[in-house]
């Protein structure tokens, strides 16, 4: 009964004959229907601007965003940009997903981007930093020091920092030096006592010691100087006999994306790695520089790295805000948000013996679904390999891995159960964008272990977050599952947001037996059961489905559809959303970064409301809810409506099956879309606006907050049983 509902509902071994139907062009839809992809990220990363420049919080949670958008960027410039430039010099480059030359949105990209990054130099300038002094952390210059400080910093400089500095001439016999891609610099001229001759030297900034250095002294004031800004007033002493005539500070972004050309014969670690060593040379796509640097630099600047004017971003202030992470040490905990200790879920919490847990026995009597980071990763996801890897009765693991640490207790746990002579597979996706390095080291520290390692398939990369326990019970070979929507690293896990379920369901563990085994030797092909997967079925199940709420729509009979997702961007989903919307489905999509699907269309969107909510955690988990006529179907998983995670992509979304969780998920879902809710509306013309206050100017509800409070609320319910 439970098959053939799956079956009906799309999700079986239905054939396909309609698919073409529902992915075919609409000519009842405008031409101009999407929002370009690249400036929608842009309008992303301002709403992450947008939090820094909010006074109402914590000054160092401020400090931190302005990181956060310095590093966004930096990655935005080194894959995106990066990537439309190489495709423009091959000759390669297609028209975009509005349909403009790629030229053209590269100009688009230069504009609004000099202009975010002008509005973050000035958000550091005019509103945070004066913030943290009147807070008592102050950012200071060497201007406003004492001769006492000076003297204690020189002590440091002299200890600390000289040993390990590196000044590198340029003249004709030192060729101009290669400059590492995101490395704070500083450009200096300098003039030779003896011969009379301006010349050139590059001094790089030591990314290994604090960006900040801490003013010896006193005051119950903590005041911080900026370590280029303390090497530049040393400069005399690494250029000895020679006068300092001026020196400027300069960092470039260079082409760090990770192209492999995969072939069945080839090994794809050494092919990897020969990529990574390429990756450190990449072609310079940005320069920025400091607002009084002189014209004769910049010249010879522009002229060494082969940079065009257009690439050169002059900023007011200090460069490489990504520094700003450091001031994470400093203890101020009033200055941040309230503490937050994760739960424990409900039904993994521990009874009235106070013993372990016994997690198997917790999910053999029915489905548990958790939510992290409110609900514990380490009492959870990592309890439940942890007791796989030493029970007895467990016979094989199978895991699914995309970005952990070399430390982590899941790939521990992994090492454990080889060595206790279980079965044990770790599908490690190697590609996964800047952590290629240290998915190497580890995935060969589980080699060593006995674990039986497989990067994948050739020409696709494994991003769905899978877990299958295989247990003996009296003879009996049972499954437990775990799939998510979010990594399995117990760091992130404390601030990204993500759901994962756990199952018993022979239905899923059978779902993923079929699938470890398909990508641990062969293409994907088959269908599932409880399952949707990507890149044969997961648009082709999204598109019945939303198509099934446009016919219940058109029918009269209740039709909904929830999106929770980090990106939208796939042209055929966004059309079917459009013709949903045409037939009067109340369609709500909820994201936290690109989304292409517009909100203007007359006719066309009239049904359709976009939010995106950002804050203390990172929005990650995927949801997606179907009315289906008054019994809602739901899945949770992995995959983002993008082309790569659709079509080059392993994604699997799973099917929530028990009610209390469907609505668990419907109700968090509904909160976040609720007028009374923080969040940041799409309007026309793709701009995004902030509601955070009622028309009382009273504060409206955060989300993350108030799910902390129900989560712990349920917790003490439990615990008064």
């Amino acid at each position: 009964m439970i098959q053939r509902e799956l079956v009906d509902a799309g999700l079986g071994d239905a054939e396909d004959d309609d698919f073409d139907a529902l992915a075919a062009p609409d000519s009842m839809l405008p031409d101009h229907r999407y929002h370009d992809r690249e400036l929608s990220w842009l309008t992303f990363n301002q709403r992450v601007l947008e939090l820094a420049e909010d006074a109402a919080l914590p000054e160092l949670e401020r400090a931190n965003f302005l990181a956060i958008f310095a590093s966004n960027l930096d990655e935005f410039f080194m894959v995106r940009v990066a990537g439309l430039k190489r495709r423009i010099l091959t000759g390669l480059a297609m028209p975009t997903n509005v349909g403009r030359a790629p030229t053209e949105v590269l100009s688009d990209i230069s504009r609004e981007a000099h202009a975010l990054q002008l509005r973050h130099a000035d958000a550091w300038t005019s509103q945070v930093r004066p913030a943290l002094a009147d807070a008592g952390i102050e950012i200071t210059d060497w201007s406003d020091l004492t001769d006492a400080e000076r003297g204690r910093l020189t002590e440091y400089f002299g200890a600390q920092v000289f040993p390990v500095l590196m000044p590198l001439a340029v003249d004709p016999a030192h060729p101009f030096p290669y400059i590492s891609g995101l490395s704070l610099n500083l450009a200096i001229r300098i003039r030779n006592a003896r011969t009379g001759r301006q010349e050139f030297a590059r001094l790089k900034v030591p990314p290994m010691l604090p960006r900040f250095v801490e003013v010896p002294g006193d005051s119950e004031i903590l005041r911080f100087i900026r370590l280029e800004e303390l090497i530049a007033n040393h400069l005399d002493d690494l250029f000895p006999g020679m006068e300092v005539l001026d020196h400027h500070a300069f960092r470039l972004t260079r082409n760090e994306d990770v192209e492999i050309e995969e072939d069945e014969s080839e090994n794809l670690i050494q092919a990897l790695e020969a990529e990574l060593l390429r990756r450190r040379f990449g072609p310079p796509i940005r320069l920025e520089i400091t607002d009084d640097m002189d014209d004769v630099t910049l010249e010879l600047l522009l002229k060494e790295l082969d940079i065009t004017d257009q690439e050169v971003y002059r900023l007011p202030g200090p460069l490489d805000l990504r520094g700003l992470f450091d001031l994470s040490r400093i203890d101020r905990p009033d200055l941040r948000y309230p503490p937050h200790l994760p739960t424990t879920a409900v039904a993994f919490q521990p009874g009235d013996s106070n013993e372990r847990p016994d997690v198997f026995k917790a999910i053999g009597k029915g489905d548990v679904l958790v939510h992290h980071p409110y609900e514990s990763f380490a009492t959870s996801v990592q309890a439940f390999l942890e007791q796989a890897a030493r029970d007895p009765h467990v016979l094989a693991i199978k895991q699914t891995l995309y970005r952990t640490s070399g430390d982590s207790p899941v790939v521990q746990a992994l090492i454990d159960a080889a060595e206790a002579g279980k079965q044990v597979l770790a599908l490690v996706e190697v590609k996964a964008r800047f952590d290629e390095a240290n998915n190497i080291v580890w995935a060969r520290k589980l080699e060593k272990a006995g674990v039986h390692v497989v990067y994948g398939l050739v020409g696709l990369k494994t991003h769905c977050k899978l877990a299958l326990v295989i247990r003996d019970e009296d003879g009996v070979l049972r499954h437990y599952s775990h799939v998510g929507t979010g990594n399995y690293n117990p760091k992130t896990s404390r601030i990204y947001e993500d759901f994962g379920l756990f199952t018993a369901d022979p239905l899923v563990g059978r779902d993923l037996t079929r699938l470890f085994n398909e990508l641990s030797g062969y293409a994907i092909e088959k269908k599932f059961k409880r399952l949707l997967v990507a890149p044969l079925h997961l648009r082709k199940g999204l598109l019945r489905h939303i198509d099934r709420e446009r016919k219940n729509a058109e029918a009269g009979r209740p039709a909904h559809i929830r999106i929770k997702v980090n990106s939208m961007v796939d042209e055929q989903i966004i059309d079917a959303l459009y013709r949903a919307s045409m037939a009067g489905v109340k369609v709500d999509v909820w994201v936290r970064g690109i989304c292409s699907l517009r909100v203007d269309l007359p006719g066309v969107s009239d049904n359709i409301t976009v939010r995106s909510i950002l804050g203390r955690y990172l929005e990650h988990s995927r949801i997606f809810a179907f009315e289906a006529d008054g019994e809602p179907i739901v899945y949770i998983g992995s995959a983002d409506m993008m082309h790569r995670n659709l079509d080059r992509r392993v994604e699997a979304l799973v099917r929530v099956s028990e009610p209390a969780h469907v609505q668990e998920l419907l109700s968090f879902f509904d909160e976040a879309m609720d007028d009374r809710t923080k969040s940041w509306h799409l309007g026309d013309g793709g701009v995004w606006t902030r509601h955070s206050e009622d028309e009382n100017g009273e504060p409206l509800t955060d989300l993350q907050d108030r799910t902390m409070s129900a989560v712990q609320r349920r917790r003490r319910k439990r615990t008064v049983r």
